[in-house]
């Protein structure tokens, strides 16, 4: 955990991590915010799907799978879909991506740390990142807890680019320390802090609360970022 604030290490954009492979770095606009990275030569990029919005002539892009073949099914299970944009600049390039949903786009370098990504939240990466998936630890938080079977577990020297839909909320959990957080509302938080689900309890929070049947329930320690909106359904990939 960081003795600073995670949520001030997030939105301001660190440039000085980031010009480890690029030559600049720049986010545009307020409501649904767009980044650009100026690569530098024999640099790549991961980008989600549909996330790319413009790129200079140079830059060349496919679509591969995190991991190989062999994570194609936890990939497919997470909301994710198979495949991300593989962005690779031969002689640098620019390239602009954005999340293409309203809200907030911040950066964490992953040498302070791997995260956990619950569905949307990922948007690109840059430098050595490894993306994985993981698998919700009980079978009540893959199925009722909001965030599916399969969250994206992000690891490595690089640094990614989260978005929050809405604005980010920090909370900083000390061991054992418990945070309730409405389905749909959970974005992002430290891989070593521990996700599950609890009922609302009662009939009539259950039927007439608004929050559903469960909650999500974080168990530190570790620190976990809250979106101010819930999710928007992604529309469905044919891949």
């Amino acid at each position: 955990m960081l003795d600073k604030s995670v949520l001030n290490e997030l939105i301001q954009l660190n440039k000085e991590a980031i010009k480890r492979f690029c030559h600049n770095v720049k986010i545009y606009g307020e409501i649904a915010q767009v980044i650009e990275f100026d690569l530098m030569p024999k640099q790549h990029a991961w980008v989600s799907r549909g996330g790319l919005i413009s790129y200079d002539d140079q830059i060349q892009w496919q679509l591969k799978i995190p991991g190989g073949a062999g994570k194609s099914i936890g990939r497919a299970l997470s909301g994710e879909g198979l495949s991300l944009t593989y962005v690779s600049a031969p002689k640098g390039g620019k390239i602009r991506v954005t999340a293409n949903e309203t809200g907030k786009l911040a950066t964490w370098d992953l040498r302070n740390g791997p995260i956990t990504c619950t569905r949307g939240a990922f948007v690109a990466a840059v430098g050595d990142v490894n993306i994985n998936v993981t698998a919700a630890r009980s079978a009540g938080a893959a199925f009722f807890g909001g965030a599916g079977l399969f969250l994206q577990h992000l690891s490595g020297t690089g640094v990614v680019v989260i978005h929050g839909a809405g604005d980010f909320i920090e909370h900083q959990l000390g061991t054992g320390e418990k945070l309730l957080v409405s389905s749909g509302n959970l974005a992002v938080f430290s891989a070593d802090t521990q996700y599950d689900i609890r009922s609302v309890g009662g009939c009539l929070k259950m039927l007439f609360g608004g929050e559903g049947l469960f909650m999500t329930e974080m168990t530190g320690p570790g620190w976990v970022m809250v979106q101010s909106l819930k999710r928007q359904p992604k529309y469905k990939s044919k891949q």
